[in-house]
This record gives structure tokens, C-alpha cells and sequence, in this order.
């Protein structure tokens, strides 16, 4: 049941937020240079007809996976948090396609930046809000004095069936995250909330390459049950408006249903205009609204309020009242912005593409 529709349903009891507040030391973004164009996919399974929900998306190279991408993302972030790696306390990766079935990510991330071994680290799933729901973890790690620093991650090299409509959208990227107490930190978070059910909107059972969805059912009752139940009992919760926020970000399957899901909540288009990248790169998947964040964090001010919402088909969302410092200017130039990773491109034809991401079986 719809937590709106029930009588006894109490907001105020269901927002997270730790005993001690927790904010962002430092984050950081990676995308892979090469870009494939939505018009070449069309060339080869449509003949070019039709429209395409995005321009070009971003695919990993040969030398590329979850991992090496993850060790990326996570050099930055340290680089704007600025602490002795082996303060942090967990490494934590989510992500749908870890390169090892059996083997976590984590480890290797972990050991490559430095903060082996005295830590606890471990692979996250749940579609596409595994690197928030590792975020939100970490916040309650953080937040009870487990740990003073954790580093959490959603990175993606997702997968689409050749010819399906998710080979238009399904790309590779993310971003990592060094969650710290809250006077260390570049902003800080005001409460959280989830809000999950059993929608199968997309899976993929074991042995099977490509995944399935329920094509336009991912639309609704999936992807805009769960973003705007989140984000509208968030705001409840914290007293807010769409006007209280600078800025918004939303999951990003394509372009049409974050922009649509940010008018049903009340927010203009200038308020999402940093963190709507699907666009340029695609749907990074279990990186998608944790990359729009850091893209809108290389462009916000000292007191700047951000909303951001995840959304992971099976399915749920994560929402998180998100506070910027003063500590953001002197961070955000201490590591390449998003915006650098996107302009830094190279445009490759299915041919390659097809190379890349392993689609011929040999």
C-alpha cells in the first residue's frame, strides 16, 4: 500500500537522519571518454527512423570495468575531502555490473587508494540506487561514530540487449562519495527517507547476459510511484517546498522522466539544469542521480539546498535533504568537474561499440 493512502500513516516517524550529522567531505565523478551516439544505434536497427531519448551516451573502453572506474571516481573525491585514506572505515561499491560474479569490488577499490585493511568493505545492489542506498549507509555509519569517514560509490557499465530500447540509454560512469562528520564537510545532510515496494519493473535472473523490463510499465507505476512518494514525503517531513531548494536531481533513465517528475513536484527547469546529464551521457545506472549531484556540486554556492532523488528498478527511491557550506568553494577545483569528464569525448560507431561491451561472443 502507498504510504499516502494509509490512515495511519505518520511521516515524521520515518525520516532518517543519524544522532550526529553527517555531511559530504568530498566527492568525485568519472565517465569514460567514448561516446555512441543514439543516431548510430538507430542507423543499424532502425534504419535511422524514430526519435532517440538521448543524444549519446558514454561506454566504457576495453581497459574499463566497475572497478577501475570506481578507483577513478574515489581518487577525486579524495582529493576534495583531503584526509589520510586510512581514516575511512568502509569502502563500499554499488553497482549492477561488478566485473566478478564471485569476488567483491570493494576490496580492490579499497586497497588501491590506500585504506587496507583495517576496514569493513563490501559490493551494494539494487539496480540503479545501489550507490545511494550505499550512501545511505554510510550516513548511519557515520552518524553513530562507528567510523569518522566512509566512502560510498555507484558506478556502472551497464548492459542493454542489442537492438532493445535500453541500448540508446544504458551507460557507463558514476561517482564516489567521502561521507564525514558534519564540521568537515563541503555540505551536509538535513534527512533522508526510502520508500520501497515489490514492482518488478526490471531484472535479471542468473546465466542470462541482458536484462528484461516491462518496457513502459518502468514509467508508471515504477519509476514516478517511487520518486515522487520519496521525494513528496521528504518535503513533507523537512517542511519544504520545491521553492526551499536551489536545486534538484533525479535518477535519469533518459531526459522526459526527470524533467516530467520535477514539474509534478512543483520544480522549474533552471532548478535541475546542472544534474540532468542523461542527455549527454545516458543512464549510468547505479551512478545516475549521485552523478547529477556531483555535477550540481561543482556549480553551487554556501547555502545552497539540494534535493536528490534515486530511483532502482524492483524497486525504490532514496531521498536526501542535502545543505552546501562554505567549504565548497575551497574543494569543488581540487579535482576535475563533472562537465570535464563529458567534454572530454571521443565518438565511436556501433562497430566499435560493439567491441567494447563484448556484444559478439567468440
Amino acid at each position: 500500500m502507498d504510504a499516502k493512502q494509509s490512515s495511519t500513516f505518520n511521516a515524521g516517524q520515518y525520516l532518517l537522519k543519524p544522532e550526529h550529522e553527517v555531511g559530504i567531505a568530498g566527492y568525485g565523478a568519472y565517465l569514460p571518454r567514448y561516446r555512441l551516439p543514439a543516431a548510430e544505434v538507430a542507423r543499424v536497427w532502425t534504419g535511422g527512423l524514430g526519435g532517440a531519448p538521448i543524444r549519446e551516451k558514454a561506454v566504457a573502453g576495453l581497459d574499463e570495468d566497475v572497478i577501475t572506474m570506481s578507483i577513478e571516481a574515489a581518487r577525486n573525491a579524495m582529493a576534495r575531502a583531503g584526509i589520510d585514506p586510512r581514516l575511512i572505515r568502509a569502502v563500499w561499491v554499488g553497482s549492477e555490473s561488478h566485473p566478478y560474479a564471485v569476488k567483491p569490488s570493494s576490496t580492490i577499490v579499497a586497497e588501491s587508494i590506500g585504506t587496507t585493511p583495517n576496514i569493513q568493505a563490501a559490493d551494494w545492489e539494487f539496480a540503479c540506487k545501489a550507490g545511494s542506498e550505499a550512501m545511505q549507509a554510510a550516513i548511519g555509519l557515520v552518524g553513530s561514530n562507528m567510523g569518522q569517514y566512509a566512502l560510498s560509490i555507484g558506478m556502472d557499465t551497464a548492459q542493454g540487449r542489442p537492438g532493445d530500447a535500453l541500448e540508446y540509454t544504458a551507460a557507463s560512469g558514476g561517482a564516489a562519495f567521502v561521507l564525514g562528520p558534519a564540521e568537515d564537510s563541503l555540505a551536509v545532510f538535513q534527512g533522508s527517507y526510502s520508500f520501497v515496494t515489490d514492482t518488478p519493473d526490471f531484472w535479471r535472473r542468473a546465466h542470462e547476459y541482458y536484462p528484461s523490463h516491462g518496457d513502459r510499465f518502468t514509467g508508471e507505476p515504477a519509476y514516478f510511484s517511487h520518486t515522487l512518494s520519496a521525494a513528496e514525503t521528504l518535503m513533507e517531513m523537512m517542511g519544504t517546498t520545491a521553492a526551499d531548494y536551489t536545486w534538484a536531481v533525479f535518477h535519469q533513465p533518459n531526459v522526459k522522466f526527470p524533467a516530467r517528475a520535477a514539474k509534478m513536484l512543483g520544480f522549474k527547469p533552471e532548478q535541475i539544469q546542472h544534474g540532468l546529464l542523461a542527455g549527454e551521457v545516458g543512464n549510468v545506472y547505479a551512478g545516475s542521480s549521485l552523478l547529477g549531484l556531483t555535477s550540481t556540486l561543482d556549480c553551487a554556492s554556501p547555502g545552497d539546498r539540494i534535493l536528490m532523488v534515486s530511483y532502482g528498478s524492483g524497486a525504490g527511491s532514496d531521498a536526501f535533504d542535502i545543505l552546501v557550506t562554505d567549504k565548497i568553494e575551497e574543494r569543488k577545483h581540487k579535482a576535475p568537474s563533472t562537465r570535464t569528464y563529458i567534454k572530454r569525448r571521443t565518438e565511436i560507431d556501433y562497430a566499435m561499440y560493439t567491441r567494447f561491451r563484448a556484444k559478439l561472443k567468440t
